[in-house]
């Protein structure tokens, strides 16, 4: 699902946010006339320990799939996340720089990421995956579950869970290329190859991006470029109908240049010949075995992800970080009523490793090993009854080698009022625990250095949601709203100073965290060959000032966020996609240089608009056209750093018919 119209940027209370966006859904659709709507309803892998249809989740729910992908060709997976309701993107610059995505105004850490069913979240940054290396290519599927999902998946789970899955070989013989050139001379290129046979599937593919960049800072003149290089594999055996071997692997490795902060003079990034270097590594064993006629199902799962960070200035090595991370789960599940009713058994354990290497300054040695583990079991129920309500809980029990057991839950309810309407509400609570970063990290900068406080303690959520989605027009029309509120207890502040150890450290912060909006979104069939793709979304998150008690906006959580897609199918052969992303003004925290204090800054509202022309020059070629900021906005998402301008990319795919 894509997304909707941005609302006028005026600060506004929930309330009349609310009626706001229902106006605008409103005035969008009505005047629409409608082809035929899709006759299969999406199935949902991420949602639930097993597939379920998305109308038996009272998740909001975005999926973006392969015509997407195809038709909007992104080169990073976080351009065409802006338009997901609920996600606020911010990119310290350009193609590949340090990327964030929060989502319904939580943090960055609090949105966990699989990639082919594996957990991508990086232990060594925060607990963060890094979309900046990330790219686009060789995704066949992206589903994004908005809401706490701890009582599934753990930490990390807080406010969603983005599920990325790579293509698959579908066809006895597969193989395609495809090359892409464009401004800032970017160049992306990549091959892959698949089979599949009665009983056996294999595809493997490599896809390398280079952009010499631009400048990210203020001042001068040196580019800032990246380079990114994907492997990936997968595959899988059914030896018996009921028995079946599959495995995922992926490997992502690349530079990426930026600049340094000058803290002496200016605070913001100038010239400097800086860059990090990154190896990311995610890999998946999977068996699965269904018992009594399917009615007993068995997964067991080992999964393993590695990633490496090296830092360099002048040519020479500043630091590193790494981590490695295990995980073990044996999940059961038990059908009956025909499969209207079930009950599902977790069990996991999972062992992170986390390193970190650098130079001895002012008498602190930031080289260190640490480790934890802990033992989970998870248990979920849901059923269906009468084909209109469905029912389901969650509960899950953590014992974590270094902080309290923890208990997380998560109960749902949905009821399909017609054929055409359904109401939904979820409520649960989350936990996410401190990262080595914020306990044990050791960074020193010209002014002051970050050190770690080992004494944290686990942030902690809950929160509720209602939605309602509205079917008109026999389907042609799909409405959706979803109202959520959160409160999060001892949020973590990682940039405290703390004036006795004169550093900067992390601290658990007094009061409660308070987020809260509304998501809309909507998509329509205006004519048998145009649609309509939108979404809006109102976000309040505040949390108490340490200093005065009262609460402020956190920061780079713009109010309001919104999306809006037309695809005009203009000939059989050609396609051609608008989209207008919308972001509000959002506060951003400035560091000038020492002695003087920190500063609140606001970084004014943008708005994008990106054009994507595909053509099908033949059953298996395709030529494709993308211009990126055509009104070359000048904005900023990082305060003092630099964004892209206008770009325009070229592209060809070609897939070799058996």
């Amino acid at each position: 699902m894509n997304t909707f119209t941005p609302a006028t940027p005026v600060k506004t209370s929930l309330a009349s946010a609310v009626r706001m966006a229902l106006a605008v859904s409103v005035v969008t659709v009505c005047p629409a006339v409608m082809a035929d709507p899709a006759i299969d309803e999406e199935v949902i892998v991420s949602a639930s320990h097993l597939p379920i249809p998305q109308s038996q989740t009272a998740n909001a729910v975005t999926v973006i799939d392969a015509e997407m992908l195809k038709n909007r060709s992104p080169l990073a997976i976080s351009d065409i996340l802006r338009d997901v309701p609920g996600l606020a993107v911010s990119r310290t610059s350009m193609l590949g720089s340090a990327t964030q995505i929060r989502a319904r105004g939580a943090e960055g850490n609090h949105l966990l990421v699989l990639i082919d069913g594996v957990e991508a979240n990086d232990p060594s940054q925060s607990d963060e995956l890094n979309w900046g290396t990330l790219t686009a290519a060789d995704i066949e599927r992206i589903e994004v579950i908005r809401g706490p999902m701890s009582a599934l998946y753990g930490s990390d789970a807080v406010a969603g869970v983005i599920s990325i899955t790579t293509k698959r070989a579908d066809k006895p013989f597969s193989a395609s290329v495809f090359s892409e050139v464009g401004t800032l001379d970017t160049r992306n290129n990549g091959v892959s190859v698949g089979h599949k046979g009665e009983a056996f599937n294999i595809r493997a593919g490599v896809t390398d991006l280079d952009s010499s960049g631009d400048n990210i800072a203020a001042t001068g003149t040196e580019d800032d470029g990246y380079r990114n290089r994907t492997y990936s594999l997968n595959g899988g055996w059914q030896p018996l109908d009921d028995l079946k071997l599959s495995f995922a692997a992926r490997r992502t490795e690349g530079r990426n240049e930026f600049d340094s902060t000058d803290f002496v003079v200016t605070g913001l990034p100038v010239d400097a010949d800086v860059f990090s270097e990154f190896d990311n590594d995610t890999g998946r064993l999977q068996l699965d075995y269904a018992a009594l006629d399917g009615a007993w199902l068995h997964k067991l799962v080992y999964a393993r992800t590695n990633n490496d960070n090296d830092n360099f200035n002048n040519r020479l090595i500043t630091g590193s970080t790494s981590s490695e991370k295990d995980q073990y789960q044996y999940l059961t599940s038990l059908l009956w009523n025909q499969g209207a009713q079930r009950l599902s058994l977790l069990l996991e354990h999972e062992n992170e490793d986390f390193h970190q290497r650098g130079d001895i300054s002012f008498g602190n040695d930031p080289n260190q090993d640490r480790s934890r583990e802990s033992d989970s079991a998870a248990l979920e129920y849901r059923g269906t009854f009468r084909d209109a309500l469905t029912l389901a809980s969650s509960i899950r029990y953590d014992d974590n080698s270094e902080f309290d057991d923890a208990t997380t839950y998560r109960l749902e309810a949905i009821y399909q009022l017609n054929g055409d309407s359904r109401v939904r509400a979820a409520w649960g609570a989350a936990v996410k625990n401190p990262t080595f970063t914020e306990r044990f990290g050791y960074y020193a900068t010209s002014t002051f250095p970050y050190i770690g406080n080992p004494n944290l303690e686990p942030e902690e959520s809950q929160s509720w949601e209602l939605g309602f989605d509205q079917s008109l027009f026999e389907g042609r029309v799909e409405l959706s709203a979803t109202w959520f509120e959160a409160e999060l207890e001892d949020e973590i502040n990682g940039f405290f100073f703390d004036p006795t150890l004169s550093a900067t450290t992390a601290v658990n912060i007094d009061g409660d965290s308070h987020r809260e909006g509304v998501e809309l979104g909507v998509v329509a069939a205006l004519t048998e060959t145009l649609s309509l793709n939108g979404s809006y979304t109102y976000t309040d998150s505040t949390q108490e000032d340490s200093v005065t008690g009262r609460d402020v906006d956190e920061l780079r959580r713009a109010r309001h966020i919104g999306s809006l897609t037309l695809a005009w199918q203009a000939l059989d052969i050609l396609q051609l996609n608008a989209n207008v992303q919308y972001n509000g003004t959002q506060k951003d925290q400035f560091f000038p240089p020492w002695p003087l204090p920190s500063e609140i800054v606001e970084l004014d509202e943008y708005t994008l608009v990106n054009l994507n022309a595909t053509l099908n020059a033949t059953a298996n070629l395709d030529c494709y056209v993308r211009l990126e900021n055509l009104l070359d906005e000048d904005y900023e998402e990082v305060f003092g750093f630099q964004t892209p301008g206008l770009g325009a990319h070229l592209g060809v795919r070609y897939n070799f018919a058996p």
